[in-house]
């Protein structure tokens, strides 16, 4: 009798083990559903959803002997910074960079400013105004019957907003020394991305959508799953990448008495050598503090 108890108790626990592990595999995909689907993974990827970014180091104004303000370009198509541009349609985790950010200014998370006014943050747009931004011109079409007799008008929209051709951000940070750790820092204020697309009349068309103030976006950027080339268990966000600057990116303007970007005086190679020379100061303001 007792016998047949342990044989009943054995294989009770092992049913309740296979199915706990059942239990584990059903409903782990990625995509919102009712339906109880496998989870296409070896593992539940739950460290990112609840990740919070690195808090900034306290900072003091006497402490910053030295400060420079700078907007830069990071460039999709360049290879170091293509993790920004794909995948262009949403990938079990990974988002674009810029689906990531509309999520986040239709769901009320951030707060998107006006770029046509200027980049200081000063003109919150509503949600409504930045959809109508995307939803292009509205033109009206007229409407023939097969004799080609117009029998009406409609309203279509050419010029239509792509994820796909939002191919750069402008950066807007701030280069400081503090004297304190004595270390020259960097903290990014704003991030801008730009629509580069033809009209209908094939017219090239660079359009700044809006500025978001990165501080505010930190918290949804560090939830947001950025894809490793070398290593698929080691998940970086977006929010890592700006802090570990791991990214490629030129200056298009430094904090100047004209308030003019480098393009306004100087074209094409010269451009670049100009901004080559902005980076190249502001690393040796940083040597010229230490004395040997």
């Amino acid at each position: 009798m007792r016998k047949v108890f342990q044989i009943i108790l054995l294989v009770g626990i092992s049913m309740f083990i296979g199915s706990s592990a059942y239990a584990q595999v059903i409903g782990g995909s990625s995509q919102s559903s009712s339906v109880s689907t496998p989870r296409d993974d070896i593992f539940d990827h739950i460290h990112t959803e609840f990740k919070k970014p690195i808090p900034y180091s306290p900072l003091r104004q006497a402490d910053v002997i030295y400060s420079k303000r700078v907007w830069q370009i990071i460039d999709f198509r360049e290879k170091i910074n293509q993790p920004f541009y794909y995948p262009i349609k949403e990938h079990l985790q990974w988002k674009s960079f810029i689906t990531v950010i509309l999520e986040a200014i239709r769901s009320g998370e951030l707060t998107a400013y006006d770029a046509e006014v200027d980049d200081e943050f000063t003109t919150p747009m509503s949600i409504s105004k930045v959809e109508e931004d995307l939803a292009g011109v509205a033109v009206q079409v007229e409407q023939k019957d097969i004799d080609g007799n117009i029998i009406g008008t409609t309203t279509a929209f050419e010029d239509q907003f792509s994820k796909a051709e939002v191919k750069k951000i402008r950066l807007k940070e701030v280069w400081y020394f503090d004297k304190q750790r004595s270390q020259l820092q960097v903290r990014i204020l704003g991030l801008c991305p730009v629509w580069e697309y033809y009209t209908k009349d094939d017219q090239f068309k660079r359009k700044p959508l809006f500025w978001i103030y990165f501080p505010e976006a930190r918290a949804v950027l560090a939830r947001a799953e950025v894809f490793n080339r070398k290593n698929g268990a080691e998940r970086r966000t977006y929010d890592d990448i700006f802090w570990k600057r791991m990214f490629s990116s030129y200056v298009y303007k430094e904090e100047n008495v004209y308030d003019r970007q480098i393009n306004q005086y100087a074209q094409g190679m010269d451009a670049l050598l100009e901004s080559e020379r902005i980076k190249n100061d502001v690393f040796e303001i940083e040597q010229h503090m230490w004395e040997y």
